[in-house]
């Protein structure tokens, strides 16, 4: 969430940046600096009533003192005016601080700078390209025929139990799925992230804090009963640890990893783009989360990067990074790379990482802060990112690692699934 101050005095800054996201947003912003005006008008006339109620008190105790009984009798007559227009004054208040929450959570981040004009993923920058993409033997399949032809995965058992886009993962799959959560573990922990098992339900407060609500209300599911949310990713709970938490600065940076099942919707998915692992309603992830001091976080964002160019480089997969433009960056971000791993048997790109800089963002909706040295509280700044999603990670391992003989497991790997090849 924007803070009330920014907006308040860069509206035409804030109305240009986020024209960068294709958006018009001068009324909204203009709303928001009204009912801001209102909020602090009636916190004024509250304060003031307050004030006044406060000094009439301390009158009144001296009146009595002295045995001016009338006169006591006459200030407190208007003290209870005073009291009553404060608690007026206080119920409009409450009213209107959440009108204004909810006009300001309608905002987006501002993109950074850097962040390229464009509509669409197609407006997006390649900045890194690596790697050789494979020539593959004649009668080379895609991953949904190379898991039946192994019996691996099963969709079908998934839609028999659960739903399409619930798949049950056996045999070597299950091995490999296994072995590549713990690689990714232990290649973040190694890096010096702590390992985290989070909670894989979050309450209302714990979805808004991250910038989730209301931006991906439809995209979430939702326990109505308990009022808790199943988690689209583990940066919500893993970061969300840290709400309402003022660190010092000696803590900087914080590094947190975890790995969680997630759960979207994915609303309107269809086509053959998200056959078989491309888009799933429940699928695996190990994420990094960083909580930064704001003059180091574009340091920290290009160390993650790297982190992840890392383990691609290790998996020996062909990989690009994009820097995503305006239209296609996510809610809560100022700046995000997307990588892409390369899928020979589709001949198509899978995305299978974001990491993004969110800098105040998400620290001013959680309350995140950090005392500086002069022991005053500033917001932090809050980073996160796939380290991996397994999905498509695995789709690319089984396409571009496939050979007439099987499909043969990336050398990094073998220590964790305790066999070299897929037969």
């Amino acid at each position: 969430m924007l803070q009330i101050a920014f907006i308040r005095e860069n509206q035409e800054k804030v109305i240009q940046a986020l024209a960068k996201r294709n958006l018009d947003v001068k009324d909204l912003v203009k709303e928001v600096v009204a009912l801001d005006e209102i909020r602090r008008a009636v916190q004024a006339e509250m304060d003031n009533a307050l004030s006044e109620s406060n000094k009439l008190s301390k009158d009144i105790g001296d009146l009595m003192k002295n045995g001016e009984k009338s006169k006591a009798e006459i200030l407190k007559l208007k003290n209870v005016a005073l009291k009553e227009t404060s608690k007026d004054a206080s119920e409009r208040l409450e009213t209107l601080a959440h009108d204004l929450l909810q006009k300001m959570y309608l905002l987006p981040n501002l993109p950074a700078d850097i962040v390229p004009v464009g509509k669409s993923a197609d407006d997006n920058l390649n900045v890194f390209e690596s790697g050789e993409i494979p020539a593959l033997h004649e009668g080379a399949l895609p991953h949904w025929d190379l898991i039946k032809k192994y019996d691996i995965i099963d969709f079908e058992l998934g839609t028999k139990i659960t739903a399409p886009g619930f798949p049950v993962y056996k045999g070597k799959g299950a091995k490999l799925q296994r072995a590549l959560i713990s690689y990714f573990l232990d290649k973040n922990t190694d890096a010096g992230y702590l390992e985290y098992q989070v909670p894989h339900m979050v309450n209302e407060a714990s979805a808004y804090g991250t910038g989730q609500l209301p931006d991906k209300e439809g995209q979430m599911y939702h326990d109505a009963k308990d009022d808790l949310y199943l988690i689209p990713t583990a940066e919500v709970p893993v970061t969300n640890i840290f709400r309402d938490v003022i660190l010092s600065e000696n803590e900087l940076p914080v590094l947190c990893t975890g790995y969680t099942p997630c759960f979207r919707r994915e609303a309107g998915s269809w086509g053959a783009h998200v056959r078989g692992l491309n888009r799933l309603h429940q699928f695996d992830k190990v994420e990094i989360v960083r909580i930064e001091h704001p003059d180091k976080s574009y340091e920290a964002l290009e160390g993650m990067v790297e982190h992840v160019k890392e383990i691609l480089d290790e998996l020996k997969l062909p990989y690009r990074v994009l820097r995503l433009c305006g239209g296609d960056m996510g809610f809560a971000s100022a700046l995000t790379y997307d990588f892409e791993v390369f899928s020979t048997a589709q001949d198509r790109w899978l995305e299978i990482s974001s990491v993004s800089n969110f800098e105040t963002f998400q620290a001013n909706r959680l309350k995140l802060r950090f005392k500086d040295k002069d022991g005053k509280n500033q917001l932090a700044h809050t980073l996160n990112g796939s380290s991996l999603a397994l999905p498509r990670v695995m789709a690319g391992i089984l396409e571009n690692y496939q050979t007439p003989e099987g499909i043969v497991i990336p050398e990094v790997l073998r220590k964790y699934t305790g066999f070299d090849i897929i037969n």
